[in-house]
């Protein structure tokens, strides 16, 4: 999964978020569909990264898992307003302190009440934590994840 992960991220293989997706919703379909969510919000890419790398791995899963089981995806929403180093490069203290206050909303009032945050890698939880935090204290009820794979933190 490293190299896999590798290649989508870094190699451009966007076509291998329709292999994730569809892997995805063959085992988490239904448990997926069972949270109800009003929308998928793939986690945001700084605008240096996105503009560097070209594309979100996130979005890109995202919007597959979505179109496959009819669920809204929501861009824009949740943004990235510090510029982070990676999370492959750090500890699980350094992880957390890099994100705090990384994440913003667009919006005062996120009108979304459950929400699935979508990634590629889940090592700390540290990324999901702090997005999340930042949904549920705009508004949001309840926030699930989904990522890819799982890295050696878990």
């Amino acid at each position: 999964m490293r190299a896999s992960i590798a290649r989508f991220k870094y190699r451009g293989r966007r076509e291998y978020a329709d292999f994730y997706a569809e892997e995805m919703v063959k085992s988490l379909g239904e448990l997926l569909l069972s949270w109800e969510p009003d929308a998928l919000i793939p986690v945001p890419l700084h605008k240096s990264r996105m503009k560097r790398r070209g594309f979100n791995q996130a979005e890109l899963t995202a919007r597959k898992i979505g179109e496959s089981l009819g669920i809204p995806v929501k861009t824009g929403l949740l943004l990235r307003t510090k510029k982070t180093s990676p999370q492959k490069e750090l500890n699980d203290t350094q992880r957390r302190a890099n994100l705090k206050n990384a994440f913003q909303v667009s919006q005062n009032d996120v009108r979304l009440k459950k929400v699935v945050l979508v990634d590629d890698i889940y090592t700390t939880g540290s990324t999901m934590d702090a997005a999340a935090s930042v949904l549920l204290e705009h508004g949001a009820e309840k926030v699930y994840f989904l990522a890819i794979c799982i890295g050696r933190g878990f």
